[in-house]
């Protein structure tokens, strides 16, 4: 009887757990999608495909992702969820089949100024094991070589208790040893104030002598020193006394009372060092960032030379080195040195050291050091050095989410990423991209394309299938897969030069070179080979020049296109003009607000451990402004009519008839030139797209004056459609006059470049030097770099 159950089994039909081989999404309706279903294969690799802004991250982040992320988190327990994150279950009817979803986004790393590459992957600490067991002399444990860590020393009085009920008090000291240079506290600089920044001498603090941003005197600043009582405010400040501009500048806090209200003055600099210095610089607002970069002036500290570490921690050594030479060390040289170190004792701990530090040259980072501020790292590089925990991971049976894991990759880089995404499918993974290079397509085992258009002309599933059957089908993504950009039959000739010589920055080997001006110049080369060092190092602090790099946008539910591009401005004063009327009226952020959700158009109910829940506020309807403010109009509509009119609707609405507005016109035309015609005027940047953020960026930006153009870049997020009117748009900028460098790894600008300028030949200590300058036709005629070799397999040569 047992062995008939046994071979019962055993029997080859099909398990009931093996049956749930699908996730499947039913009327999904998050942002764009309009109520989208889709059945996506588990343990295969799905490319999700679309124009920008057609709704693949709302798909595959905010619909699958999120859900499986809340679920996760409604496991803890209530005390534990309440530390977290509240989610919302996503607008959907159905998800079913889900997996642990694991999200490898493009979000910059942390910008805490503190964080390095070493401290982001755990390599620091393993370092920091190794030399508190090796490193002689030896001076403690692994907190000695910290650079987080400070020395402390404490001494008095202890009571020690004896038998019988007795004490005796002794006198004790204790010291603790930490890694952190005491002159930098761990920063590796040393900050230095311009005081004419900060101030303007000739004027008394009531003429408004004081140039930092907010420091108002008609508000809350103004009472707070003039009721100090430290100093006299109608005295230019040239003429203070040594007092006096010590307290101005310098006073630590201290209790004051002002008008019956108890306040803390303190002195401008310890503000500012509280309120802007302790943020990382790329973390900043533009015009807070424009002033930490005039008023303060940063230097290697002279102490600890910039390895941020004491004394003590450098002075230990393993073979010859410190801890703060091997996080200088390039890591591919770094796991070198590490193979090398034949240690029983710590066996364990090498091995895994040497894993994660092949991890990085697998994954195309060997370039890097350890010491590198996380900061300062590229979209793309923060994403893989991300995936470089999940590599070696022994989890299967995961949803791993990748945005665009191909971002700032040479073509020779992207085959590597390829074998990545495969490798984690192989081993039992689900892996879903949203990705628009053909290379990465190439390889899914399914294909989902959206869209037909992006933001509302969007949202619908167009194709899913192989990529046989995308190549076939007559979607856009379909139609514009094989395409190929040949090269230009003549290119512009230059009307200048712009001069680099000996430039040094991060591996550049005394790089000297000459940029054409008037024409269209790509930089390109390997990942690592100093592209970005060159342009960002030698060329982007010069007069004239604006840079677009691919920093995020920063912005709240209440940011968006209008608010982030200035158009709300002149709109506000139309409208305020033609009734007669202020304009703080027009804004839902200030006197024109609806009283009940705050001008959010939104009201948000917190639940405590349950999922904040949002619901359209019933006074404004979600308008977001008062009632009386609606009834003024311009031209026949409302401030609410006008901010949900797409650009494309705007630009016609306020190009003529008696809603005519130049300026505002003027921001929705170069709006509408990069392509977002289609996004609403007051859509929350929030729910934008990584493409649509990008461009929304360069539409600002064009505005600035300026005669050289930088970009970082420009096709991060878009489709092979959308590339093709990039490039009318980078021609249209160089035929009105300026000159444009671009960063970029995408053939596509390569081939409709007037001159390309080639880093390498590898990257790192291997890169740094310019292999090739002319034009595309040549390098392609000559075929000596890599990017030669790409661009020629590209345009068919």
């Amino acid at each position: 009887m047992s062995k008939a159950t046994r071979t019962d089994t055993r029997s080859p039909g099909l398990h009931a757990a093996d049956s749930h081989d699908l996730i499947r999404v039913l009327g999904a309706r998050v942002n764009n999608l309009k109520d989208v279903s889709v059945e996506i294969p588990k343990r295969r690799l799905t490319v999700f495909t679309g124009v920008s802004g057609s709704g693949k991250s709302s798909l595959v982040f905010a619909t699958i992702a999120a859900e499986s992320q809340r679920l996760i988190n409604e496991t803890y327990s209530a005390f534990v969820q309440g530390f977290m994150p509240t989610l919302a279950r996503p607008e959907v009817d159905l998800l079913d089949g889900l997996t642990t979803a694991i999200i490898v986004d493009q979000e910059r790393m942390g910008a805490n100024p503190r964080s390095t590459v070493g401290t982001a992957t755990d390599a620091n600490a393993m370092l920091r094991i190794l030399f508190s067991r090796l490193g002689q002399p030896h001076i403690g444990s692994p907190n000695a070589y910290s650079f987080n860590v400070p020395s402390v020393k404490a001494s008095g009085a202890i009571t020690v208790e004896r038998g019988e009920g007795r004490t005796k008090t002794e006198k004790a000291t204790f010291h603790r040893l930490g890694g952190m240079c005491p002159r930098c506290e761990g920063m590796g600089t040393v900050k230095d104030f311009d005081l004419s920044a900060l101030y303007d001498e000739t004027k008394s603090l009531s003429e408004g002598a004081l140039t930092v941003p907010g420091y108002s005197m008609d508000g809350w600043f103004g009472r707070i020193f003039s009721g100090s009582g430290y100093f006299d405010m109608d005295k230019p400040i040239g003429r203070y006394t040594k007092k006096e501009l010590h307290d101005l500048l310098y006073r630590e806090p201290t209790k004051i009372k002002v008008e019956g209200i108890n306040l803390t003055y303190e002195g401008l600099i310890p503000k500012i060092q509280k309120s802007m210095l302790a943020k990382d610089v790329d973390a900043m607002q533009p015009h807070i960032r424009a002033f930490v970069e005039r008023a303060v002036t940063f230097r290697t500290c002279p102490e600890c030379d910039g390895t941020r570490l004491a004394p003590e921690a450098r002075s230990s050594k393993i073979r010859g080195k410190n801890i703060a030479d091997l996080c200088a060390m390039q890591i591919s040289d770094l796991a070198d040195w590490v193979r090398k170190l034949d240690e029983p004792s710590v066996a364990p701990l090498l091995s895994g050291l040497q894993h994660l530090l092949d991890s990085f040259t697998e994954i195309g980072l060997g370039y890097l050091s350890l010491d590198r501020p996380a900061g300062t790292l590229s979209g793309g590089e923060a994403q893989r050095t991300k995936m470089i925990r999940h590599l070696g991971s022994s989890l299967t049976d995961v949803t791993y989410v990748f945005d665009e894991p191909t971002i700032g990759l040479h073509p020779h880089d992207i085959q590597r990423m390829n074998d990545l995404l495969l490798r984690l499918r192989d081993k039992g993974n689900t892996v879903l991209v949203v990705e628009h290079k053909p290379e990465t397509i190439a390889i899914a085992d399914h294909v989902v394309d959206l869209g037909p258009g992006a933001g509302t002309g969007g949202g619908t599933i167009c194709f899913e299938g192989t990529v046989e059957g995308l190549r076939a089908s007559d979607t856009i993504t379909g139609r514009h897969l094989d395409d190929r950009a040949s090269l230009k039959p003549s290119v512009r000739a230059p009307s200048g030069r712009l001069e680099v010589r000996g430039a040094a920055t991060h591996n550049l080997q005394d790089v000297d070179v000459d940029i054409p001006l008037g024409v269209l110049c790509v930089v390109t080369g390997v990942a690592g080979s100093g592209k970005s060092s060159l342009v960002h190092g030698s060329v982007a602090g010069r007069d004239g020049v604006v840079v677009i790099d691919q920093g995020a946008i920063r912005g709240s539910r209440r940011s968006n296109p209008a608010t982030y591009t200035g158009l709300l401005d002149p709109i506000r004063k139309a409208f305020a003009k033609a009734n007669g009327v202020k304009p703080a009226l027009f804004s839902a952020n200030s006197e024109g607000a609806c009283p009940a959700c705050n001008g959010a158009g939104v009201i948000y109910t917190d639940l405590g451990v349950m999922a904040t829940v949002e619901s359209t506020c019933e006074e404004c309807e979600g308008k977001r402004f008062q009632a009386s403010v609606l009834e003024y109009t311009l031209g026949g509509r409302d401030i609410a009519e006008v901010l949900a009119m797409s650009v494309t609707e705007a630009e016609e609405f306020f190009g003529a008839g008696e809603a005519r507005t130049p300026a505002a016109h003027a921001i929705l035309d170069r709006l509408a030139d990069v392509g977002l015609g289609y996004l609403t005027l007051g859509q929350p940047l929030t729910t934008l797209s990584g493409g649509e953020r990008q461009r929304l960026k360069l539409a600002t930006h064009m505005a600035e004056k300026g005669g050289v153009y930088v970009l970082d870049e420009p096709t991060t997020g878009l489709h092979l459609a959308d590339v093709e009117n990039l490039l009318a748009l980078l021609d249209r900028l160089v035929d009105s006059g300026k000159s444009v460098i671009v960063i970029e790894h995408h053939q596509a600008v390569m081939a409709h470049a007037d001159w390309i300028i080639d880093l390498g030949p590898g990257a790192g200590h291997d890169g740094g030097r310019v292999v090739f300058e002319g034009t595309p036709a040549d390098l392609v005629a000559d075929r000596s770099t890599l990017t030669g070799q790409h661009l020629a397999a590209y345009v068919g040569a």
